[in-house]
């Protein structure tokens, strides 16, 4: 089974995000864009606002010192990257200079998991949501689609702490028709079901829920789709409700199986109800192949088939 888009004009994430940056930045002046030569940015938001925008090149490790600074001086920095960049090249300063000291930078990643697969190995950001959720005081956030980024983006406008939110690279798929019922640490219930509960985040994965749950419900086979908008703060109550109130959970995912959303998941169920769980991930090793984004994740064994058919196995 392939995952097949929705019809009609997609808009890709880091697209809605920098249209939202700037409307966050007509109305408050502590606004503030810190650029990696990201392209788009300098003719946006740097032309509309010259006075707070500055590009650093690439040199990811000074942008994060750079907006901790700008942080520290009373701004509400926007530090833009790509995702492997920012938790790999610069994990220590995401550590110490922003995570550490609880400064309200927020580091918005696109590239994310295999976005960036044309470019090869160097550009997988595989282990980025497990890297950015140890840091203290850090918020991650992985929309499903452009409607759910927006949402995210004005949600966290006045998180007094630091953010990691993890877009893709291309145009995906819908999931949402609005942004109305998006809360920051709640997870989203896309579809109801008591046989079995599917956790998703980033949005092929959360695509693949919602296409197997259709295979599912076919075979008679009740799904409950959550989409984890949000890895950290992880929604405890809802892991919780799916392990007591379902017969199990599938957990899917564009990163590595360790350190990712669904550790956050087994975290949670070994400390409070103890649940059976298959896991549809990437396994750790060094991808070395070259492709678009759904190209590599079926080679990486991430498909709707897999979350079919994990699902049938708990059952």
């Amino acid at each position: 089974m392939s995952v097949e888009t929705a019809p009609g004009v997609l808009v890709p994430t880091r697209e809605v995000y920098r249209r939202v940056l700037g409307e966050l930045a007509e109305r408050d002046r502590r606004v503030f864009c810190v650029d990696s030569d990201m392209g788009g940015l300098e003719t946006g938001f740097g032309e509309q606002f010259p006075e707070r925008y500055t590009n650093v090149g690439i040199a990811e490790a000074n942008m994060m010192g750079v907006s901790a600074g700008l942080a520290s001086a009373g701004f509400l920095p926007y530090a833009n990257t790509i995702s492997t960049f920012a938790t790999c090249r610069a994990c220590e300063q995401m550590k110490v200079d922003i995570a550490g000291n609880n400064l309200p930078v927020r580091i918005v990643v696109t590239h994310a998991g295999f976005s960036a697969g044309h470019y090869g190995p160097t550009h997988h950001a595989l282990e980025d949501i497990a890297i950015a959720r140890t840091m203290p005081n850090m918020t991650v956030v992985v929309p499903a689609d452009s409607v759910e980024t927006e949402a995210a983006v004005r949600a966290t406008a006045d998180l007094p702490g630091p953010l990691f939110l993890r877009l893709g690279r291309a145009a995906t798929p819908l999931v949402h028709e609005s942004s109305a019922g998006f809360v920051l640490g709640e997870a989203a219930r896309l579809r109801d079901g008591d046989d079995v509960t599917i956790i998703a985040t980033g949005p092929y994965p959360v695509v693949m829920a919602l296409q197997a749950h259709d295979v599912l419900a076919a075979a008679g086979i009740r799904a409950r789709v959550l989409d984890m908008h949000t890895v950290k703060p992880i929604d405890r109550a809802a892991i919780v409700a799916a392990a007591e109130q379902t017969g199990g959970i599938v957990t899917v995912e564009d990163h590595v199986l360790e350190g990712g959303m669904s550790s956050a998941v087994c975290e949670v169920l070994a400390e409070t109800v103890p649940c059976r769980v298959r896991r549809i991930g990437v396994p750790i090793s060094f991808f070395d192949l070259v492709g678009d984004e759904l190209e590599l994740l079926t080679a990486a064994g991430v498909s709707p088939d897999a979350v079919v058919a994990a699902a049938k196995d708990l059952l």
